[in-house]
């Protein structure tokens, strides 16, 4: 059996992989951006992103020793979720296509200061004195690398707010869920529900643009399995250690983000990150701090 301290090494290397992951849909998506109708490339990442999906509820034993249940009682909440991711997708998607990758992403890492302000009304959770001023550090860092006001504003700027949004919604609204329903089941609710959002938003904003090559098809069918299998990355991290634990590590996509867009884009979009991007930092790992010393553990979202 592994060790406890086993266990926590293999939940960060999946939460590394996953983001890393991430990121690299992020690539794929700015690159065929210029193509394809970023409501078309987010229902092609929805459909190829079923398959892990899938892979995940069948290796679930907690789905097998529930009895293989697909029904559930809240599966309009389960379905709703999968209506606000694909909202988010729609808008981080547009944005990383209109903006350096590293500074959509970065603003994206607003999630854990919206998780806490949406606890507050949805699930009736105290939000303290500490947990507020992470809060207010965090909106701080998202408005200087915004820059209202400035040259460097623009209204794309708020797209990655708007998808982080999104995913925390998605994120607070899971704990809804009766406690014995199995997470790969939830999880496989929010991809038919995203599947089926992405599809409407891409039904009634635009038409279908056809795929021009076998290349092209390679890239939509990796930008969803590996949308999909980050997602698996995290949710086996989640199983292994406490979210709260492992969000610290997660801001490690931003430095990836960087240096990604980098490489294939050559962006380095300093000016615009920095200070604000350690306001944001710090206001995420003031939040997991007040929560592992209150033990209140809430997953943390990464964008889609």
């Amino acid at each position: 059996m592994l060790s406890g301290s086993n266990h926590f090494v293999r939940a960060v290397i999946y939460v590394l992989l996953a983001i890393l992951l991430f990121d690299l849909q992020g690539v794929i998506i700015k690159y065929l951006g210029d193509r394809y109708a970023v409501q078309q490339l987010a229902s092609f990442r929805n459909i190829f992103g079923l398959i892990p999906s899938l892979l995940v509820l069948f290796l679930s034993r907690e789905w097998h020793s529930a009895g293989r249940l697909l029904k559930i009682r809240q599966w309009r909440l389960g379905l709703l979720r999968g209506l606000s991711i694909a909202t988010a997708q729609f808008c981080f998607y547009l944005s990383i296509t209109r903006m350096e990758l590293a500074t959509a992403t970065t603003l994206t890492y607003i999630s854990p200061v919206l998780i806490t302000m949406l606890s507050v009304p949805i699930l009736k959770h105290h939000v303290g004195l500490w947990r507020w001023m992470a809060v207010f550090i965090g909106f701080i860092g998202v408005l200087m690398i915004m820059g209202p006001g400035t040259e460097m504003f623009t209204l794309y700027s708020l797209l990655p707010v708007a998808a982080s949004l999104g995913y925390s919604l998605s994120t607070v609204c899971a704990r809804l869920f009766d406690d014995h329903v199995p997470t790969a089941l939830i999880n496989m609710y929010a991809s038919v529900g995203a599947l089926s959002g992405s599809l409407l938003i891409l039904i009634c904003t635009s038409g279908y643009q056809g795929v021009d090559s076998a290349g092209d098809w390679l890239l939509l069918v990796s930008m969803g399995l590996v949308g999909g299998f980050a997602v698996l990355g995290l949710i086996s991290a989640y199983r292994l250690a406490r979210p709260a634990s492992l969000s610290p590590y997660e801001y490690f996509g931003i430095p990836f983000a960087f240096i990604l867009g980098w490489l294939f884009f050559d962006e380095a979009p300093f000016e615009k990150l920095i200070p604000g991007v350690f306001l944001i930092v710090a206001g995420g790992m003031l939040i997991a701090w007040r929560e592992r010393k209150q033990r209140i553990d809430t997953a943390p979202v990464i964008a889609e």
